[in-house]
Parts: structure tokens; C-alpha cells; sequence
């Protein structure tokens, strides 16, 4: 049902449709294609993390400019979640999604046969532009679910995202020890075409959005909703420090790894990730816990245990098994911030979710860009002890934020949200 919005209101430019009490709930099969396509889209962006020596040397990058290949990546997603995300608002999100990902295959090809650093690089980019379409997913799936769904759909969703990121490192370990990193992004592109298949044939149509924003001022908004919605504000910011946090200890993790006494391989390391998505995969009923209304003590609890997971982090040194408890409860309770975080702020504009993300996201970005630059410059100084400290202090920071905050969030944000509706 459209959303109702008085003559000369803030809001009476950028009226949608979007889904109302009546609308049909979404099928388990749609949720679970919107999962799959949203992770795979995501670690499209993350496979180069484990494989950055092999693909610097075969093309002749010195490895002290390898880093350019994941910065040219996060500088073409950080454009897209600007430039392409808030477009979900302004045309139909099946067109959107599905031109996005083909587009996508080409860059992928593009990848694989790069002859040369410059010509990668560019890829590269292109390639991380497209792959904000993981954040379309989300909120095409938000916009189709009913209001007492929307928490449970965005938290199964946003599983795939975390689930997406945290295999793209053991998948591409893998194909590297017995391929090559090229078999990489041949075999994504393959399965992104897969993908693009069957949201063709499965994605429901839906009414253009009636938005009477031009193109500039859609993205004009994006900043406008930062300044009037203070739900956003608070949880853009945690999304920003969960992020840095998670990347603290992802992004110098193949040092201490790769280096006597563990001396791993590429495929060996990358099936850590396998641990954080087993911790994921524990947090996917926040989102559920956010539409009864335990939005905020989900936070808390979740932020604590983030904060807790740094202490057998940092005993790497003592035993493997340490990092791998480690690893486990903080992506569960990153996964769990994350899906409440998206569940309360999809809550305040209903005809601006594409935008609402896009701003969220744009914090996430900063957040990973922070944490993984500062946390390889620590470990260069100070050793797997100084890593853990400071991804033990943006943890403490976090969850004094969001103490110092409770008063400031709207209650409409956590309050329940009547199945029945």
C-alpha cells in the first residue's frame, strides 16, 4: 500500500509503494535465493583478500603495492554504495538486480584474463562498484516482506552477506593451491550467471516507485536522512566500529599465519573462515528478536561478547584453538549487531530503504577501510599482541557508544512489531 504523506511534508517528493499488512509473506525458496545471490555477490569483493601475493606476482606488482588491489576494490564499492544503492527508490529493483549482475560476470571475465597490473586494477574497480548490488538484495527483500517479517528477511539475508565474506576467503585459498587464482573469478562468473538465471525466473515484479526525486537529489537525500533520523545515525556509527573491529582481525591475519611455527597454506588459512561463518550462522534469529522488540538487549549482549572474544584472540601465540573460539563468537556477534542494526533502521522510512542502506553502508565501508589499514600497521610494530589490544579498545569504544546512546533511540525502533498486523 502506498504510503501515506500529507501535502507539503518533508516526505511528499519520494512517496513508493511498498509492501503493506496484507502483502503475501515471502517464500523460504525467494528468501533463500536472495541469501545465496547476496553472498555471492559480496565475496566477489573479498576473494582477492587471501590470494594478494600470488596475483602481485603473476602480473608483476611489487608486494608492496599489492594492498592497490583490495584498495581499488573498496574504492569502486564505496562509489556504488553513493552512486548505485539509493537507485533501488527511483526505478524497479528486478531490473536493477538483474542488470547489475551480469554487468557483473563481464568484470569478473575481465579479472580473469587481466594481462597486466594496470588492466587489473580496473577491474578491480568496476568489479566492486557492481558488487553493491548485495545491498539492493537486502533491501528488495525488505521491501517485499510484511512488516512482522521484515526483521527475520533481512537477518537471513544479511546471513548470506557474512557468510559470502567470511567462505570467499576458503573458497579462494582452495582454487588458488589447485588452480590458480584466474579459476577464481572464472567459476564466479559462472555461478553469477546461475544466479541471474533463476532470479529471472523467481523474482516477483513489483510497481515502479512513484518517486518524484531527481536522480541528484536521491543521492542529495542519502545525507538528508543522516541529519533527520537519529535511529540511523546511532546504528550507522556501531556499524562503522563493529566493522572496523571485525577487520582488525581479518586483515593481518595471514601474517602471523603464514609464518612459523603454523607456516599454513593459502587453502588451510581460508578455512578459518569457516569458523566465523559457523558463528554467523548461530546469530540469523537477531533479526526475528528484533521484530519482537529485543533489538537493543540483542545489542548489548552481542557487543559484550565481541569484546570478550578478543582475549583468546590474542592468545594465538598459545594455541590455534584459541583464535578458532575466538573467531566463532565474534562473528556471531558481529552477525547479530549487523541484523538488528538493519532491522531498526528499515523501520523509520519505509519508502527510503535503498537509501537507508546506502547510507548505513557507507559507514561500513569506513569502518573496514579504518580497520584494515590500522591494523597491518600495528602488526608491523607490535606484533599479534598489539592487534588484539586494539581491536579489544574499538570493541569497549562500541559498546560505550551504545550505552551512551540507549536514551537517544527513538522507542518506536525497538518496539514489537504486532505479527497479526
Amino acid at each position: 500500500m502506498p504510503s501515506e504523506v500529507e501535502l507539503g511534508s518533508p516526505r511528499a517528493a519520494e512517496v513508493e509503494i511498498t509492501a503493506g499488512p496484507s502483502a503475501t509473506p515471502l517464500s523460504r525458496t525467494l528468501i533463500l535465493l536472495f541469501a545465496v545471490a547476496s553472498g555471492l555477490a559480496v565475496a566477489n569483493a573479498y576473494f582477492a583478500h587471501p590470494m594478494l601475493d600470488v596475483m602481485a606476482d603473476d602480473l608483476g606488482l611489487s608486494r608492496a603495492t599489492a594492498g592497490l588491489i583490495v584498495g581499488a576494490t573498496q574504492l569502486g564499492y564505496g562509489i556504488g554504495l553513493v552512486l548505485l544503492v539509493p537507485i533501488g527508490d527511483l526505478i524497479e529493483r528486478r531490473k536493477l538486480v538483474i542488470a547489475q549482475s551480469l554487468l557483473s560476470v563481464l568484470a569478473l571475465v575481465s579479472i580473469a584474463f587481466a594481462s597486466n597490473g594496470a588492466m587489473l586494477l580496473v577491474a578491480m574497480a568496476v568489479m566492486g562498484l557492481l558488487a553493491v548490488v548485495t545491498q539492493a538484495f537486502v533491501a528488495y527483500a525488505a521491501s517485499l516482506a510484511r512488516p512482522s517479517q521484515r526483521g527475520e528477511v533481512v537477518g537471513i539475508v544479511t546471513s548470506g552477506i557474512v557468510l559470502g565474506i567470511l567462505l570467499a576467503r576458503t573458497v579462494a585459498g582452495t582454487l588458488t593451491d589447485l588452480s590458480g587464482w584466474r579459476t577464481v573469478y572464472l567459476a564466479s562468473a559462472a555461478a553469477t550467471l546461475l544466479i541471474v538465471l533463476a532470479l529471472w525466473r523467481m523474482l516477483p515484479q513489483q510497481p515502479r516507485p512513484a518517486s518524484r526525486l531527481s536522480y541528484p537529489q536521491l543521492i542529495g537525500s542519502v545525507f538528508t536522512l543522516l541529519v533527520e533520523e537519529p535511529v540511523l545515525r546511532i546504528r550507522a556509527i556501531i556499524a562503522m566500529l563493529i566493522f572496523a573491529d571485525i577487520t582488525t582481525l581479518l586483515a593481518p591475519l595471514v601474517m602471523p599465519l603464514s609464518a612459523p611455527p603454523f607456516s599454513f597454506s593459502h587453502s588451510v588459512i581460508g578455512l578459518f573462515g569457516l569458523a566465523g561463518a559457523a558463528g554467523a550462522l548461530g546469530a540469523s534469529r537477531a533479526g526475528r528478536w528484533t521484530d519482537h522488540g529485543y533489538g537493543q538487549r540483542v545489542t548489548g549482549i552481542a557487543l559484550g561478547l565481541m569484546l570478550l572474544a578478543w582475549l583468546p584472540i590474542g592468545l594465538l601465540p598459545y594455541s590455534i584453538l584459541w583464535l578458532v573460539l575466538g573467531v566463532l563468537v565474534i562473528d556471531f556477534g558481529l552477525q547479530a549487531v549487523h541484523v538488528t542494526n538493519q532491522g531498526m533502521i528499515y523501520r523509520v522510512r519505509p519508502e527510503a530503504q535503498s537509501r537507508l542502506t546506502a547510507a548505513y553502508m557507507v559507514f561500513y565501508s569506513i569502518g573496514s577501510a579504518f580497520g584494515s589499514s590500522s591494523s597491518t600497521l600495528v602488526y608491523a610494530y607490535a606484533g599479534w599482541t598489539g592487534v588484539s589490544l586494539l581491536g579489544a579498545a574499538i570493541a569497549a569504544v562500541t559498546l560505550v557508544f551504545w550505552a551512551a546512546t540507549l536514551g537517544a533511540t527513538p522507542k518506536e525502533a525497538t518496539q514489537a512489531i504486532d505479527a497479526a498486523e
